[in-house]
């Protein structure tokens, strides 16, 4: 991950450029932060900073501003490194991604091989807050989620799945569990380590039952159901229904 940043985004101009503004923040330039002593910046400790960040305080809270000072230098100092914001919101997803481990395709357990690899990227983005927010809007040109995209579509095609259903079950299976990570985020508080979603249920089911019955009969009756699902219980049966629902021949 700690690559040449800026050969990759735009080759040596840009990289004298960004040292110049790096410059500016003392007079050590960009391999110290402005100071002697401390130890020199790179993507590798950016990157480690902003996990710790978001680790903390969740996605939200990350800015190169916030990532500078925890650092001890100014935002400046990091362009060196990267290039903005988006540049570090890939490489933490690429990071993330980095450490879901693919097996090698097994036909005779290719779906729960597939749900392995979903629960260790759930887990991921789950240890990082809104992290997966970046996935649902990032382009698909992090070569560590096309690995993981590679191995799950080659998952799919040993378990007998049609290579058009295959990949369009990809598309759901990444697109489900980064909603449903990014929405825990935004239910999950960091201060209380609780899901609002258990604090909040008996609040909704006494919520549904009030309804008048003759408008929404189902919903009263059900009231209990509908908000029913410890853990991530309702993550495994979505996934499940998914991927039962896929024509698989041998």
């Amino acid at each position: 991950m700690a690559r040449d940043r800026g050969v990759r985004r735009g080759g040596a101009a840009r990289d004298d450029w960004a040292a110049r503004i790096a410059a500016l923040d003392g007079p050590d330039g960009p391999g110290t932060g402005g100071r002697a002593g401390k130890a020199p910046l790179t993507v590798r400790r950016i990157m480690d900073t902003a996990f710790e960040l978001v680790e903390a305080e969740g996605h939200e809270a990350l800015t190169m501003r916030r990532v500078a000072a925890a650092l001890d230098t100014g935002p400046a100092s990091l362009y060196a490194h990267v290039r903005d914001k988006a540049d570090l919101d890939e490489l933490l997803l690429g990071a993330v991604c980095a450490r879901v481990s693919v097996p090698e395709a097994d036909a005779a357990r290719w779906e729960e091989q597939l749900l392995d690899v979903c629960r260790s990227l759930r887990d991921e983005y789950l240890r990082y807050p809104g992290i997966s927010r970046v996935a649902l809007a990032a382009a698909p040109d992090s070569l560590d989620a096309l690995r993981l995209s590679e191995g799950m579509l080659t998952i799919l095609l040993t378990g007998g799945v049609a290579p058009r259903p295959a990949a369009w079950a990809i598309d759901a299976v990444f697109l489900y569990v980064s909603a449903y990570c990014f929405e825990m985020s935004l239910r999950h508080s960091p201060e209380a380590g609780a899901d609002q979603r258990v604090l909040d249920r008996e609040a909704l089911v006494e919520r549904y039952r009030l309804l008048p019955a003759d408008t929404f009969p189902s919903t009263v009756a059900h009231a209990r159901e509908l908000t029913s699902g410890e853990e991530h219980e309702r993550f495994e049966f979505t996934l499940r229904t998914l991927l039962r629902g896929l024509d698989a021949r041998p």
